[in-house]
């Protein structure tokens, strides 16, 4: 098995990213620049059409969205327990967390952080506004679900569904409420940023902001 991941630092890669490194699997790291504009670069673009990280060569064949990659890499290494068991008890909520986080918070952040590009700026900040309560309304249906004191979405163990929750909460960082102002959300993402493959991640991405020991 062989992995190239193109990335870029804090994006819809980081997810992908760190689950590579949680599994201790080889893989080549290639950044992709998106300051510069170089997912817009030719030879980027016959990788990934849509212009966007990440991209996963899987063995030679160029594979795209987070949610799905995550998935699939859970499929291809079993051993690594960062899914559900087909057939298990908690299959079922494992693949019902990880389509919620796609189909609901992922277009949500999205739409924050491009209503004036994506759309007619004109209409951005209604745009923007309904993305907040959505993303607001994400955060207290997190919260309401770990408020059982859990420090994992599904099964008590790590998954997927931690890896993608966590980098979208990241995302929040800088919104009038980030995920850290939700009291069971801030609990369970500083135990996910206490282990040492996010703390890894975070180093070679060069990320220095939204740790730990960030007050």
């Amino acid at each position: 098995m062989s992995y190239v991941l193109y990335y870029s630092p804090g994006a819809a890669s980081m997810a992908v990213h760190w689950m590579l490194i949680e599994m201790r699997v080889p893989f080549e790291a290639r950044l992709v620049d998106i300051d510069a504009g170089q997912q817009h670069d030719p030879q980027y673009l016959l990788l990934n059409p849509s212009g966007r990280v990440p991209t996963l060569v899987v063995d030679g064949s160029p594979r795209h969205e987070s949610a799905a990659l995550l998935m699939l890499l859970a499929e291809r290494h079993p051993e690594a327990a960062l899914a559900p068991a087909p057939g298990s008890a908690e299959r079922a909520a494992w693949l019902e967390s990880m389509i919620y986080l796609a189909n609901t918070l992922l277009p949500a952040m999205r739409d924050w952080f491009y209503a004036d590009s994506d759309g007619d700026p004109a209409g951005a900040e209604a745009v923007r506004a309904l993305a907040r309560r959505r993303i607001e309304q994400a955060c207290e249906h997190l919260d309401a679900r770990l408020a059982d004191g859990r420090g994992y979405l599904v099964g008590g163990t790590l998954s997927t569904a931690d890896l993608l929750a966590v980098m979208l909460m990241r995302w929040t960082r800088n919104m009038p409420r980030p995920a850290l102002g939700w009291p069971h959300l801030a609990r369970y993402i500083r135990g996910l940023r206490s282990l040492p493959s996010f703390i890894e991640l975070n180093a070679r991405e060069k990320l220095t902001e939204w740790r730990n020991e960030d007050r």
